[in-house]
């Protein structure tokens, strides 16, 4: 598998990084498709909406929120088959909304995939 990488939706995007793959559930506020540059939404990888507000970004719930998390991929292999074929292809930057740089779906789904 070919490295993956994690940015901010808002940090602008870095010629030949890869493929840009959004893995939210809800679009970034105030950016545009245009600005993001996403190749690809995989909406359908991010957490539930149960999760995402059980989560509320508290560093403290952290460790319970990845194995949660990584339950509810698990349960939905699609979705992580279609990202681990990106990422076999090339390079691949997983983008994520969420102001905390460590705490946020894309860490997880990152250190999920690296299993």
């Amino acid at each position: 598998m070919s490295a993956i990488s994690i940015r901010r939706a808002y940090d602008p995007p870095d010629p030949g990084e890869g493929r840009r793959v959004l893995v939210d559930r809800i679009w970034p506020r105030g950016i545009s498709r245009e600005t993001l540059g996403a190749d690809l939404w995989l909406r359908e990888i991010a957490p539930s909406d149960d999760l995402r507000h059980w989560f509320g970004h508290d560093p403290q719930k952290w460790d319970e929120f990845r194995r949660r998390y990584g339950k509810e991929l698990d349960a939905n292999p699609q979705p992580v088959r279609e990202l681990r074929q990106l990422a076999n292809a090339g390079p691949v930057v997983l983008l994520y909304g969420a102001r905390d740089t460590r705490h946020n779906n894309a860490v997880a789904l990152r250190d999920y995939l690296a299993q």
